[in-house]
């Protein structure tokens, strides 16, 4: 429709999809607002001749072309008194009428609304891509916003769901990226993009988005945070971090840090501190005196990026490198602040209490909506719904000449515990033990199913895929040995380092078992070692808690 159309005109010409929902930006509680998302219909949803369609009021299945795409309705809500806006802002003739088309006004629109942050009620397309280079195109709304994006992704590709789905902001021609947080505009974010960059949304895992409330005393460490504890020596150090994080406040970061010179490649150490005011270098060693503090960078008016190939791209002296950019700075490496840290866990501090300083108590609103959404029920309302199917089995007993019907509740569990153990052995005998391990190749091979199994990749890009997906304690892989053809490798993230361990196949009295620990524990195939391994940690030094994965879009 040319130009800005009404309310019910734009629903109209949207009516061909059908919707589902999608939670609004402020559901801390499970909410009931709702938004809509158009998709297209599943297989055998086309549109016949003779059938009325949507459009023409009946309710049949309505056409739609794969190549359309996703539209999302956000949930920001515009203000009575803040619609008359544009229309009070002072009008420009325009001198040159005649070069105006025939759909637009010949009246110059004001600069900032050209320029300005996208106007509400429009439509934007977002195209967001895979880790495997795939590209999936969505039609969002000014409001929508990250968390909203990624739950639709989620449906779209059948994945899991869980709130370590992200959004990342990369800039590959300056090897830059960054998680967005749940509560950003997308379409704003998008905005900020200069033409024609290399610029992309990737929608991959983010395992360390909330880690910060869940084991903070190991990521902010007392030495970084020892200027907070001079104050609060009675006061345990998880103790105090706590207390920051449920306040919203950020604590006093300190410590040594590489900073790139402007306009040179030369980088020198200063010592950082991060107070409530900004964030300040020392001039004269570690020295807090006002004299020798200098005003570093406004975070408020910035965004945090990691440094993915710091070496090449800025010569930095480690691959801990992180960069403050500007929101004034749209292109060009003119104006990034280049920062670059001794270690991983220095830098996760660093990055946790930059989004602590700058989000605040948003931050941990954004953490309390995904723990809530996490513990809500699948269905609606206070007990489960029931298929009719469900409610039509019975128990039944066919071991005499004729079956029975089992009344007894206590009889019915009985008979649907052992039904279920039989039905196990049946299955594990099946799949999981063979009598030899040429006539089994299912047991062999039933690992390559699973999302955890990466097959064939190099033990650089599995740090890599790890390093991307989050440094946190249990996240890990499976994968086949380079240098063994038979064997496997258990790449496994403890204290923010990738490990390796190798997995061996065995036989035994013709039956094929796995083993890391030279056979004291074996186990039927790989399924069974990581279940095992994801409740006992063995000879590991933490649980396998989250596997990497990567879905196709």
């Amino acid at each position: 429709i040319p130009g800005p159309a009404a309310p019910g005109m734009r629903i109209r010409s949207l009516v061909r999809c059908r919707t589902c929902s999608l939670p609004p930006d402020n559901a801390m509680d499970g909410g009931a607002q709702q938004s809509s998302l158009w998709e297209p219909p599943g297989p055998g949803g086309t549109e016949q001749e003779g059938v009325p369609s949507e459009r023409d009021g009946g309710e049949g299945p309505p056409e739609v072309k794969r190549s359309q795409p996703l539209f999302i309705h956000g949930s920001s809500r515009q203000l009575p008194e803040e619609e008359p806006r544009a229309s009070s802002l002072p009008t420009i003739p325009n001198p040159f009428p005649e070069l105006c088309s025939p759909s637009n006004s010949p009246i110059l629109s004001s600069p900032a609304l050209a320029q300005g942050s996208p106007r509400e009620g429009t439509c934007h397309v977002v195209k967001v891509f895979g880790e495997d280079g795939a590209c999936r195109s969505l039609e969002a709304s000014a409001g929508t916003t990250a968390r909203q994006l990624c739950e639709t992704l989620v449906r779209r590709t059948r994945a899991l769901q869980d709130h370590s789905w992200a959004l990342v902001e990369l800039h590959q021609h300056l090897a830059l990226e960054r998680c967005l947080e749940d509560h950003e505009s997308v379409v704003e974010v998008q905005s900020s993009w200069p033409p024609g960059a290399d610029s992309r949304f990737v929608f991959r895992k983010n395992f360390a988005k909330y880690e910060l409330f869940k084991s903070n005393a190991s990521l902010f460490p007392e030495v970084m945070v020892s200027s907070c504890l001079e104050a609060n020596k009675s006061m345990a150090h998880s103790e105090l971090i706590q207390n920051f994080l449920n306040s919203g406040s950020c604590p006093e970061v300190q410590g040594f840090l590489q900073l790139r010179e402007a306009g040179r490649k030369v980088w020198k150490r200063f010592h950082f501190s991060l107070r409530r005011s900004g964030l300040y270098y020392s001039t004269k060693g570690t020295s807090k005196d006002p004299r020798h503090l200098q005003y570093f960078a406004d975070l408020t008016e910035s965004n945090i990026y990691y440094v993915t190939q710091g070496k090449k791209l800025y010569g930095t002296p480690t691959e801990f490198g992180f960069c403050i950019k500007p929101h004034k700075v749209r292109s060009g490496t003119k104006g990034l602040k280049l920062l670059c840290s001794e270690d991983e866990q220095s830098r996760s501090c660093w990055m946790a209490a930059f989004r602590l300083f700058k989000y605040g108590m948003q931050l941990y609103r954004n953490y309390q909506q995904a723990q809530a959404r996490l513990s809500q029920p699948p269905w609606i309302g206070p007990t489960p719904l029931r298929s009719v199917s469900d409610n039509a089995l019975v128990a039944m007993d066919f071991s005499g000449c004729t079956g029975r019907v089992i009344e007894n509740p206590s009889e019915v569990l009985t008979v649907a515990l052992e039904e279920a153990q039989a039905w196990r052995k049946k299955t594990t005998h099946r799949y999981s033990l063979p009598a030899t391990c040429s006539s089994s190749p299912l047991s062999a091979a039933i690992h390559r199913t699973q999302p955890w199994f990466h097959g064939r990749i190099s033990r650089e890009d599995t740090q890599r895929l790890i390093g991307r997906q989050g440094l946190v304690d249990g996240v890990f892989l499976v994968r086949e040995s380079q240098r063994n053809p038979k064997g496997f490798v258990l790449s496994l993230c403890h204290l923010q380092r990738v490990k390796h361990y190798l997995i061996l196949p065995s036989e035994e009295e013709g039956r094929l078992y796995f083993t890391m620990d030279d056979g004291q524990t074996r186990f039927a195939d790989l399924i069974q070692l990581v279940e095992f391994h994801q409740i006992n940690r063995g000879i590991l030094p933490c649980k396998l808690r989250h596997y990497c994965t990567c879905v196709a879009l």
